[in-house]
């Protein structure tokens, strides 16, 4: 229910339990584990949390140097530190991480966010990078079959190389899995140093011509066209 009305993701909720911070009918709960109503009253952090809005999916052209997370310790800038304040309380679908950019999916419902992210949907997501190294066949035909580095495997990675540039080569990359800084990590196990890295596409929603540091709501039909069958019937 706090996934859904757009007050953390499902583990970020869990994790507000934990700490504490959320009461039902004036009772601090100590677990997530418990059937609500819309006649119960839940508060997280002393505020009443309301009726769940209708779910709603923005595009964000992410510049590099934000994090993307709602409080960083290290105080940086954020992603939701640049938003229009009128979006309200919105999660990420996945990250980019510090010096990465482009296309990031926001939303105003967590267990939409969640459903997104998981490698059972088998959205591809794909990228521009530039990285310094030498991209040749047989490293093409290594991310093909997925690699190995520092101990995490990573799937199958489609790369195509777009063009030569001094010492660095820029490639077209996708993949479907999306764990922690994933293309940085198996370009490294083949010998490659990325140096620009662009999302263009995440499943069928499109960077396109979106300017960077821009933010632009998906349709209710394209959302409902693309995500409905993950949407469980809600709205």
């Amino acid at each position: 229910m706090l996934a859904r009305a757009g007050v953390a993701s499902r583990r970020g909720a869990e994790k507000l339990i934990a700490e504490g911070r959320v009461t039902l009918n004036g009772k601090q709960l100590d677990t997530p584990a418990i059937t609500v109503t819309a006649k119960d009253r839940i508060t997280v952090d002393g505020k009443l949390v309301g009726e769940p809005e209708k779910t709603r999916l923005w595009r964000y052209h992410k510049p590099a140097g934000l994090v993307t997370t709602h409080k960083d310790p290290e105080g940086r800038e954020t992603v939701f530190d640049k938003l229009p304040r009128e979006l309200g309380r919105v999660i990420s679908v996945g990250r980019l991480d510090l010096n990465s950019e482009g296309l990031l999916l926001l939303t105003n419902d967590g267990e939409l966010s969640r459903a997104l992210e998981l490698p059972s949907t088998a959205w591809v997501r794909r990228y521009r990078v530039r990285a310094f190294g030498k991209a040749d066949d047989a490293m093409i035909a290594k991310l093909k079959r997925g690699v190995t580095y520092e101990g995490i495997n990573y799937g199958p990675i489609e790369a195509e190389v777009e063009r030569e540039q001094g010492g660095n080569v820029w490639m077209n990359v996708a993949l479907k899995e999306g764990k922690n800084r994933e293309v940085r990590k198996a370009l490294a196990a083949v010998g490659m140093t990325v140096n620009r890295l662009i999302r263009v596409s995440y499943g069928p929603f499109q960077l396109g011509s979106l300017e960077k540091g821009k933010v632009q709501s998906v349709p209710e039909r394209v959302l409902r066209d693309q995500c409905g069958h993950l949407m469980k019937g809600k709205n």
